[in-house]
């Protein structure tokens, strides 16, 4: 399926792999197969919360998901099996986070964006196309002497990321998650380092490469960081060593609309396209909104920027597993 247009990262097997491990999530990774060649893939995971609700996804913990195939015909018989499913294990809801938007008669989630940019052929090029305050941190960071470093492990990114998301009052996923991540796709996850002049890290970021794109997917700061100009140098140097290794799209990820890194990635000369998030509703009225913009969940996320680090990564994993 390396081939179909629509598959990403997040339509690779070995996810089925990680979030049964890891999660202990019940995955269902259907195919569409004709004459002995797979037409179409559609991954799912089962999260069935207490706390979230209870729910077929595809894919959890993925920006992207929904429907790979190399026909209107596989696409349909993969979908209409995937609801079959939903039904039959009682989920309050099926979700398709689809790319582009295929039913336009499902309620839809649009509070998510994605960012992706072309990587030109020249270094310098790719510099210069950066929005000149951008381009000015980024040399403020290479004035400041940081450097980057690709890690054979993921313990200084989970350093600096479970700070981050700690500060921001959000529970960190697992360190074994990570692991696992680097473990199952080798080469195509790979961790960016970058350490002040004094050989502190500093920042962080975990990749996904997939065909001829690099997805940073997840990342990290400490607050030192902010004066160094670490996370444009991060984003810079992540760039600049996938121009020279040839590949061709930037993918910023996604964002929420209006929030922080939302505006960062504008700033960077990316321009938002929309996902559409499709849902199929069985046992609920509305679609959910499980994310940190919800304001029932604030009190929850100014309590957990109080609470100790140590204790908020050891109660993290209890409560991401569930969100999917």
């Amino acid at each position: 399926m390396q081939a179909c247009p629509q598959a990403t990262f997040f339509h690779r097997a070995g996810w089925q792999s990680v979030i049964r491990d890891v999660f202990h999530h019940d995955t269902y990774f259907l195919f569409a197969e004709s004459q002995g060649v797979i037409q179409g893939v559609l991954p799912l995971g089962h999260v069935n919360s207490r706390l979230f609700g209870n729910s077929l996804t595809s894919l959890p913990f993925a920006v992207y998901g929904g429907v790979a195939a190399l026909s209107d015909a596989a696409a349909n018989a993969l979908e209409e099996e995937a609801q079959r499913l939903a039904q039959q294990l009682g989920t309050d809801h099926l979700e398709l986070r689809n790319v582009e938007r295929r039913h336009t008669d499902w309620p839809l989630q649009d509070l998510y964006v994605t960012f992706r940019k072309e990587i030109l052929p020249a270094e310098e090029d790719n510099l210069l196309a950066i929005p000149r305050k951008q381009r000015a941190m980024v040399r403020k960071g290479i004035k400041n002497g940081l450097t980057s470093h690709i890690d054979p492990n993921v313990d200084r990114f989970f350093a600096v990321y479970a700070d981050n998301v700690h500060r921001h009052g959000t529970p960190a996923m697992p360190k074994r998650y990570f692991q696992a991540l680097m473990k199952t796709f080798g080469t195509d996850c790979e961790v960016l380092t970058i350490c002040s002049a004094t050989g502190e890290p500093v920042s962080s970021v975990l990749s996904f490469y997939f065909r001829d794109e690099v997805l940073p997917y997840y990342a990290g700061d400490f607050e030192s960081a902010r004066d160094l100009a670490a996370n444009d140098f991060k984003y810079w140097e992540l760039m600049r060593r996938a121009c020279a290794r040839g590949l061709r799209v930037f993918d910023y990820g996604r964002s929420k609309a209006g929030t922080g890194p939302y505006a960062f990635k504008k700033n960077w000369g990316f321009e938002p396209t929309p996902l559409h998030y499709e849902y199929r509703l069985y046992k609920r009225e509305s679609i959910p909104q499980n994310n940190p913009t919800n304001a029932k969940y604030q009190l929850l996320i100014a309590t957990w920027r109080r609470m100790p680090l140590a204790m908020a990564n050891w109660l993290g994993p209890f409560i991401v597993r569930n969100l999917g």
